[in-house]
């Protein structure tokens, strides 16, 4: 597929721009493209899910790379005329139809506009889990879990939520120890400390100092007053930072979660702002890729019948 840069001031107007070349966005552009709209993504090359070498639970494409899956996606939605850019949105404003202005100073018109900017992980700053991180350091069971299963695990917490995951992860281990970190003992509640018990995870109260790491591989967790606990996997819940900016540009309502800021939309992905959609992690923290593929469907769906109404409409006048 040809990635263009930059194109003739004439051709800046699209019926749709798609934010983000994930698989929600492509997903919705794919669904533009074959509607035959006019559309453009814009995509900055971040994929939150680069550091993992496969992508599980997606049917047909469970053990997929990430990077496969997206090149795959690329070559669909360009069968269909979509165009795609290697850029980044720095700006959005909408007058009657919105203006987006990208960093490499091409300006650009949409009648509809899809945010499918996704998030960022921001992990806990424990030495040596960066580096592992996507590998024998993971985040989501669902995600990893059947590929590490039965080995020694362990799960860092630094909220009260890393007891629920410690919990669904003897799914696939009955050898968990929950590194309490950053949660003190006292924050546990009475069903905790049952539901840990009934569970036989350990719970190892103290602060984590580092990641043992032997020959390339995760080998154990030190604590700050230097105990060694032997672990071969441990689950770390990063820190969710959605890319919201362009949604606060354009004045979309938001909501707090335990998670982020994210918009406020309904069943199919549209904002408060009339033409503005989110879709995939910009639409909320879980979704999974199989997930945030069915958000930018919809989304895409929805956007071709919005704008066939309103030319029929315009006709109408």
């Amino acid at each position: 597929m040809t990635e263009n840069n930059s194109r003739e001031p004439g051709n800046n107007s699209y019926e749709a721009v798609v934010v983000g070349g994930g698989a929600a966005g492509l997903s919705a552009a794919l669904v533009l493209g074959r509607s035959r709209r006019r559309t453009l993504v814009v995509d900055a090359g971040e994929p939150r899910n680069a550091p993992s070498a496969h992508m599980q639970g997606y049917l047909s494409r469970d053990g997929m790379s990430p990077a496969g899956f997206l090149a795959v996606g690329r070559e669909e939605i360009a069968r269909y005329g979509v165009e795609l850019v290697r850029d980044r949105v720095v700006d959005a404003s909408r007058e009657g139809d919105f203006t987006v202005v990208l960093a490499g100073c091409r300006t650009v018109r949409a009648r509809q506009l899809v945010l499918a900017t996704g998030l960022r992980d921001e992990l806990p700053p424990v030495p040596g889990l960066a580096e592992r991180f996507g590998r024998d350091v993971v985040h989501c069971p669902y995600c990893h879990g059947w590929e590490v299963r039965d080995l020694p695990t362990g799960v860092l917490a630094t909220s009260a939520l890393g007891v629920h995951q410690a919990l669904m992860v003897t799914q696939w281990s009955k050898d968990v120890r929950l590194f309490l970190h950053e949660v003190s003992e006292a924050e546990l509640t009475a069903d905790d400390v049952r539901r840990l018990a009934a569970a036989r995870v350990t719970v190892v109260p103290g602060a984590v100092a580092e990641l043992v790491v032997t020959g390339d591989r995760l080998t154990g967790v030190r604590l700050a007053d230097g105990t060694v606990h032997d672990r071969e996997v441990l689950y770390a819940a990063p820190r969710a930072v959605p890319d919201n900016h362009l949604l606060v540009a354009l004045g979309a309502e938001l909501r707090e979660t335990p998670f982020g800021s994210y918009p406020v939309t309904d069943e199919r992905g549209l904002t408060s702002v009339p033409g503005l959609w989110a879709a995939g992690n910009a639409s909320g923290f879980a979704e999974q890729v199989v997930n945030a593929a069915s958000r930018g469907y919809r989304a895409g769906a929805a956007i071709n019948g919005e704008l066939l109404m309103a030319d029929l409409d315009g006709e109408a006048r």
